[in-house]
């Protein structure tokens, strides 16, 4: 999938009368990932918010739910969608793109890996794995540094 960058002129183009259909579905996979985006925010906090509640922050209950969840709706969704071609494809863009990107990034990286993992590519699957969970806790260790010095 490539992302198009669209100039304001152009994105005015694709709502009016004279629209062409692949402006329209541009537009349309646009307001798809918008809309699933909100509902996939919405969802992360109230999920972690009453969790938290429930639970304590003393572990991150609310993240680890959040982040499980969101591999399950993941892991079902492109493959129920990807096997359902009668279906519009405007959810492919609304559900795993949308509202689970909203929702959760760690289901996107445990989907890649388990793709990667099925093609065959076990030790590329293993340096991702790894790879993004060291530098990913070394990135966020340098951030925090980072603010740190500014503060």
């Amino acid at each position: 999938m490539s992302i198009r960058v669209l100039r304001p002129r152009r994105l005015i183009a694709f709502c009016g009368p004279g629209a062409s259909r692949e402006g329209r579905t541009l537009l349309q996979k646009y307001l798809f990932i918008a809309l699933g985006g909100a509902l996939g925010s919405i969802a992360r906090y109230w999920v972690g918010s009453t969790i938290a509640g429930r639970m304590g922050t003393k572990f991150p209950y609310g993240t680890f739910v959040i982040n499980i969840t969101a591999c399950i709706i993941i892991g079902f969704s492109i493959t129920y969608l990807g096997k359902r071609v009668e279906l519009n494809p405007a959810w492919r863009f609304l559900i795993p793109v949308g509202f689970v990107g909203a929702y959760s990034t760690f289901s996107t990286y445990e989907w890649e890996t388990l793709s990667t993992l099925r093609s065959g590519a076990f030790a590329l699957a293993a340096l991702y794995a790894v790879g993004s969970l060291i530098l990913g806790l070394a990135a966020t260790w340098c951030g925090a540094v980072l603010a740190e010095s500014l503060s």
